[in-house]
């Protein structure tokens, strides 16, 4: 099986684990790395037209049939299915957490007034912005390592999501983890998905890993139904426990000033499709609540 991946060190680590999997079920596997708009330009992701920049390429190749799957990061992959194309599986979920990387092992809260922290993400910025307004957010762009290397030089930190970090082996770089009850993160943050052509699911089925697939579909079926492009500040995170779905969102202001939280919940039982049942839930009543004047909006439940 030829898997498409982008060439970054962190695609390629998530890649890896893909690949030995199905190699460890009897599947010969050969890598195609593919170079993707996002990979080669250094504008910023809103600029480029968002987080698709890193998946149309991927997903060209795969209908070109250049690969017969291809991995990307969940919350890279615009929510709007490609003609032709299915995630055939979502792996088990690694950390869903934000991670802090600071110099001298700062904290979030004992960082200077005036610290530079270094962010890419509307999402982050927004949150900064609330809990510290104190200190200067600078946009970013770079693999992991580029960022990581500024930190101590012309920035004092770099958020980071923790999943990326340990595919990484470098989780020592993390001064502290943000707690997601207070600091929400990207739907589908710490996930993969696995894309084949329709009619293909099988090669890969077999990765599926259930949980992660509901509650990935229940935070990205959020940003879709309120149709939220890249520049929107948006944090999702859903949860199973004892049979029931959890889903919070919340929608911040850019200047973090202000923001709005819906939290649903419903057993699994209840329903026959209960990740889109609560999304709707959660979406209808922050559109309901005023989320589109808060932030670029173009929902309608």
């Amino acid at each position: 099986m030829r898997i498409g991946t982008r060439g970054s060190a962190l695609a390629l680590a998530q890649t890896r684990v893909v690949a030995a999997a199905l190699e460890k079920s009897g599947v010969p596997v050969e890598l195609v790395t593919i170079s993707t708009e996002g990979d080669r330009s250094t504008e910023s992701l809103a600029s480029l037209g968002g987080t698709g920049v890193f998946a149309s390429a991927l997903r060209e190749a795969l209908v070109q049939g250049k690969c017969d799957a291809i991995v990307h990061s969940l919350k890279d992959l615009p929510t709007q299915p490609h003609p032709g194309l299915v995630i055939a599986a979502t792996p088990k979920r690694e950390d869903v957490r934000d991670a802090l990387c600071a110099r001298d092992g700062l904290t979030l809260d004992s960082l200077p007034e005036g610290a530079r922290i270094g962010t890419g993400s509307p999402r982050r910025r927004a949150q900064l912005s609330a809990r510290r307004p104190d200190v200067e957010v600078v946009d970013i762009r770079g693999n992991v390592d580029t960022r990581l290397g500024r930190v101590g030089v012309d920035l004092d930190a770099v958020i980071l999501a923790a999943a990326g970090l340990s595919r990484l082996g470098r989780l020592d770089a993390i001064t502290e983890y943000l707690g997601i009850d207070g600091w929400p993160t990207a739907p589908g943050q710490g996930a993969v998905a696995i894309e084949v052509r329709a009619g293909e699911e099988k090669s890969v089925s077999s990765l599926d890993h259930r949980p992660t697939r509901v509650t990935v579909d229940a935070e990205r079926q959020v940003l879709a139904l309120l149709e939220a492009g890249c520049a929107a500040p948006i944090g999702a995170h859903a949860l199973i426990d004892d049979g029931l779905l959890f889903l919070s969102a919340r929608v911040y202001s850019a200047d973090g000033a202000e923001r709005l939280t819906s939290s649903h919940a419903l057993y699994l039982s209840d329903v026959t499709n209960p990740a889109t049942e609560l999304a709707t839930r959660v979406a209808r009543e922050l559109l309901d609540a005023g989320a589109a004047t808060l932030a670029p909006l173009g929902g309608g439940v």
